[in-house]
């Protein structure tokens, strides 16, 4: 049987961000957030300033930097944080991401604890 070995280049990001780090990164814009909740939700509760909106269900494909939608701010070497609502959603964003080839990806968590760091919200 032979195994098959898989090269990836390693992660720099850990997978989790603190949502303080998240915020300041944010503001001084060292850091692209992504909302991955659904449109109801975030018309219910806004969403963190300056972040893009991108429900979970289209990340793989409007996150692909060949997409012609892809927004010009996402590049694979820049750092990217996800959050939805309790942090289940984006952590799986976080992965799809991964498998874009992004280097920089981070969850930090929920809505809740953007606001609770100090995050602002825009309706």
């Amino acid at each position: 049987m032979t195994r098959m070995l898989s090269f990836r280049k390693p992660d720099r990001g850990s997978g989790r961000i603190s949502p303080q780090e998240a915020v300041a990164r944010a503001a001084d814009g060292s850091l692209v957030v992504i909302d991955v909740r659904e449109p109801a939700e975030v018309a219910a509760s806004g969403k963190a300033v300056g972040a893009l909106h991108i429900p979970l269900a289209f990340v793989k494909m409007r996150c692909d930097p060949k997409a012609p939608d892809c927004p010009e701010c996402l590049t694979r070497d820049g750092p990217v944080a996800l959050y939805c609502a309790a942090g289940g959603r984006s952590q799986m964003a976080v992965q799809m991401l991964r498998d874009l080839g992004y280097d920089e990806v981070y969850n930090i968590g929920g809505l809740g604890d953007w606001i609770a760091a100090g995050g602002q919200v825009e309706r």
